[in-house]
């Protein structure tokens, strides 16, 4: 079954679009829509539950398909702050340039999201 949404797809479509026209001006709460939008996006383009995916403070996911993690930490985790992950979903950094340059960790057989950004949702229409 697919994660439930929190996030109306039009909303979180408008929240990215919203950051794309003005990344250091948009408000917190339309940065917050839109990273949690991206999150719930990687999550229905790579159901599972191998992968827990954080963007702190504004969200978490569990996604790709892999054995289920319940407890403790998860051996599979990608971390990364709000504006690098922004930039990923939307084709403005890569993955192997956010990982050279430190701007993300990951770590696990299972963490590696290049073949998953950018997001489709995520690109301008």
């Amino acid at each position: 079954m697919p994660p439930r949404r929190r996030t109306d797809p039009a909303d979180g479509r408008a929240a990215l679009q919203a950051w794309r026209a003005d990344p250091d001006g948009v408000p917190l709460a339309t940065r917050r829509t839109a990273v949690r939008f991206a999150l719930e996006e990687l999550a229905d383009v790579a159901p599972g539950n191998s992968v827990e995916v954080r963007v702190p403070p504004d969200g978490a996911v569990q996604a790709v398909e892999g054995p289920r993690h319940t407890r403790g930490t998860p051996p599979n985790v990608v971390e990364t702050d709000p504006v690098t992950w922004l930039r990923l979903v939307t084709g403005d950094l890569t993955w192997d340039d956010a990982l050279a340059s430190g701007r993300v960790q990951a770590s696990g057989e299972r963490a590696d999201l290049a073949g998953l950004l950018p997001l489709q949702a995520a690109r301008p229409r």
